[in-house]
């Protein structure tokens, strides 16, 4: 025992001579580096955890240190950089904006689309989207690809039913080398026949793959379905129509746009074990209608946390995800034999699409679509949306907007689609103070007003059980 406690006793000796002499070491090479600071708490008394002399010589980590100077912090906010519009005298309107870091997008967006093709001119959008960066009077096909690469950069094409956008996003250095080959590419295409019957194949493929996509099929099959004329045009090329575009089709290309919503009825018998339907009607007045648009966009958004929202009985983007929208709490977590039940919207410039499309087996379509015309009904019906509904759906819309600005590519085509639709773009606190004034009362306007359209409905699978379109519009009538 007596041993025992020697040992204790050398070991303490020697554990405070060592800190001692560690901290003393330690002491001297501090104060060299910081004469005005360090020297206020340091001593030659050994240093003790049993004693706590520790905290008495030493301040909290959180307590600022004196005679130290720090930087500025940066505000909780800090202006956005506004977008300069600036018309030339042809007309053309540039629309710019600064931003922080190296890198730049650059885009130019023009009113063009399927709604402009005539019959002669059918799928040729879509072509010219897939024929975007190939050979021009000034370049070939391969000299744009090296001097893409030469630059770091990224370009890419879009088609919607009213508008093309092009883009090329590099660093800021060579932003006039990129704005030259992007106004080449638009300007001087030549159309070469190789090119046009290789994109062509392509087109094909892409056809055979969204015939194969049931719910991707259903919501293009509802446009030539539910409108009569331009919005009636199909985005994507009928296959029946590829074997007459050819070079001299596209440049030949010109407008006559118009559209009447009519609805109606589209049934593709498949054989498959699950049926996919689709229930929708117009959105009047569409983007123009600025107050409906954003009050449609709390209703259903990308996000799957907005108001109604939905998803499938298994969710990709992780756990919790969409399980608190109104389809997932009062459909898919109620009736398992629901697979997937969600929102949809298609919005144009004064006009557009809203609904539910859902995926069910053959012996359940029957309910599920009476389901599907309930929970449509329920938003048009005042009181039956809650108040914290609306606002989880308006914050999740909010961190929508934010995400989607965070991307270059996506800012910039916002402001060329906002210059073409409103002939300006309007600041992203504009859309927030409409979110925020959003009421129930405004949603269960523009539901009412939605419903009171004819119906649009399609189905792809084993369409003999599913309802038919007499007595699905019957449900909507009492909003009729």
């Amino acid at each position: 025992m007596f041993g025992a406690s020697l040992s204790r006793i050398l070991l303490r000796k020697l554990f405070d001579d060592g800190i001692h002499h560690i901290r003393c070491t330690s002491t001297r090479f501090l104060c060299n580096q910081n004469q005005q600071v360090f020297p206020r708490y340091s001593s030659k008394v050994p240093r003790s955890w049993f004693n706590g002399s520790y905290a008495n010589r030493f301040p909290p980590l959180n307590d600022p240190l004196p005679d130290l100077k720090l930087p500025r912090c940066l505000p909780d906010y800090v202006d956005p950089c506004p977008t300069t519009v600036t018309t030339l005298s042809n007309g053309l309107k540039i629309a710019s904006e600064d931003s922080p870091g190296p890198a730049a997008c650059i885009g130019l967006f023009v009113d063009c689309g399927s709604i402009y093709e005539s019959e002669q001119f059918t799928g040729v959008t879509h072509l010219l989207e897939r024929m975007a960066f190939k050979s021009t009077k000034n370049r070939s096909h391969l000299r744009i690809v090296r001097e893409v690469e030469a630059t770091g950069g990224n370009v890419g094409a879009s088609a919607s039913r009213e508008q093309m956008g092009y883009t090329y996003d590099t660093l800021k250095t060579y932003v006039p080398e990129a704005l030259e080959l992007l106004v080449d590419c638009i300007r001087n295409p030549v159309f070469l026949d190789s090119e046009v019957q290789d994109q062509l194949a392509k087109v094909k493929t892409e056809i055979g793959e969204t015939s194969n996509n049931p719910q991707q099929f259903l919501l293009e099959s509802l446009h030539p379905t539910g409108f009569s004329g331009a919005l009636g045009n199909p985005l994507m090329a009928p296959e029946l129509v590829l074997e007459k575009i050819d070079g001299s089709v596209i440049e030949k290309f010109y407008y006559v746009p118009k559209s009447t919503y009519v609805g109606g009825d589209f049934r593709y018998r498949a054989d498959s074990q699950n049926t996919h339907v689709a229930l929708a009607f117009e959105v009047p007045g569409g983007w123009h209608q600025e107050k409906d648009a954003v009050t449609l966009t709390v209703l259903q958004t990308p996000m799957q946390q907005t108001l109604m929202g939905g998803g499938g009985s298994f969710s990709a983007g992780g756990p919790g995800k969409g399980m608190h929208s109104r389809l997932y709490l009062r459909v898919l977590n109620k009736y398992q034999e629901v697979q997937s039940f969600s929102a949809f919207s298609s919005v144009y410039n004064d006009t557009g699409l809203f609904g539910i499309n859902l995926t069910t087996g053959s012996d359940f379509v029957e309910q599920a679509v009476e389901v599907a015309a309930d929970e449509l009904l329920a938003i048009a019906t005042p009181g039956q949306v809650t108040e914290l509904e609306l606002h989880r759906a308006k914050n999740a819309t909010k961190l929508a907007v934010f995400m989607n600005l965070e991307s270059r590519m996506i800012v910039t085509e916002d402001i060329g689609r906002q210059i073409l639709t409103y002939g300006c773009r309007k600041p992203v606190q504009h859309f927030l103070r409409a979110i925020d004034e959003l009421t129930l009362d405004d949603l269960a306007t523009l539901a009412q007003k939605i419903l009171s359209s004819p119906l649009t409905m399609g189905s792809w699978g084993d369409v003999d059980q599913v309802p038919s379109y007499a007595s699905v519009s019957q449900h909507f009538r009492a909003v009729n």
